[in-house]
Parts: C-alpha cells; structure tokens; sequence
C-alpha cells in the first residue's frame, strides 16, 4: 500500500538541532502532561500581511506563540508571547478562531489560535537565542519554508477553508 507523502518531512530536523527540538518538546511532556499552547495570526490589514517568526530550534516559519503557564489564561499566554516574540502589544482583544489538536508533540496538546488585527509594535524584532527572524509577509508573498500548519490556518482564516481538528 502506497502512503500519502508527509507534508512536514522537509520541516523535521536530523542531527543535533532534530535531536535537541525533540528533548526541548518531551521535557515539556514531562513537566506539563497536558499542553496547552497559543498562537497569534498578527494581520496588517493596510499591508495584508501577516507577522511570523523563525525559532532558532525548530525549522520553518510560523506563526507566534508557545505554552500556556501555570496561572496564565490563553489571552495572558498570548501577550506574553506576541511580546517576547515580535515586540507586539494587543491594543484591543484578540479574536479567539479556532482550538486544534497538536498530536505531533503528544497525545495531549491543545492549541488556540487567535486573530489580532488591533496591536502595536514597538520596534521590529531583532534575533535573539529563540528566534533567528521575524517580519511581516504579504500573504500572497509568504517566505519560503512557511509550516504547513501555518499555511493552513492562514487558508482557513483568509481563504473560507473548513477550520481543522488538528494543528
């Protein structure tokens, strides 16, 4: 029987950086069983472009966000995150659009993703140890190596896609 060919192989890593991204998700399984997490679809309605970033850890463009903290709600994670990750501040609340199951990291990972289309940035983002680049992108002129993930939410919010399950 033929399979399907996987859309996130060229975004799975080898060698130490596969190696060290799988140790950083399977701590976090271990101190957190159930994972909760957050993502921001930042939308520059006068540019029609959307914010994304490139870890230093893990392949590919994609959208802001990480875990939700103990005694943190979604929108607190989500501010935090837009902060440390792009020099982003929600001036109006977020949109949450959709809940995802991320069975990649574990059996139980839950993703929210929110729409801003109200924030400020107060400079651009510059790399750090956690993100190699960040910036805005036409959504008709994603970068190259953009997640399928990240895609897909982008099809599902601008594109009249049926939201999906799963991340």
């Amino acid at each position: 029987m033929n399979r399907p060919a996987d859309p996130d192989a060229a975004f799975r890593q080898t060698g130490w950086p596969g190696l060290r991204a799988r140790l950083f998700h399977f701590y976090f399984l271990l101190r957190r069983p159930m994972t909760l997490g957050v993502r921001g679809l930042v939308y520059d309605r006068a540019s029609n472009s959307v914010f994304l970033i490139r870890h230093t850890y893990v392949p590919g463009w994609q959208l802001p966000g990480g875990g939700v903290e103990v005694g943190e709600t979604l929108e607190e994670a989500l501010a935090r995150e837009l902060a440390e990750e792009g020099n982003i501040a929600l001036t109006a609340p977020p949109v949450l659009r959709s809940m995802h199951f991320n069975r990649r990291p574990s059996k139980r990972d839950h993703v929210g993703l929110y729409l801003i289309e109200s924030f400020s940035q107060t400079a651009p983002k510059l790399p750090d140890h956690e993100i190699a680049e960040a910036g805005f992108f036409p959504i008709d002129r994603l970068p190259e190596g953009t997640t399928p993930a990240t895609l897909q939410r982008i099809a599902e919010i601008f594109g009249g896609e049926r939201n999906s399950a799963y991340w």
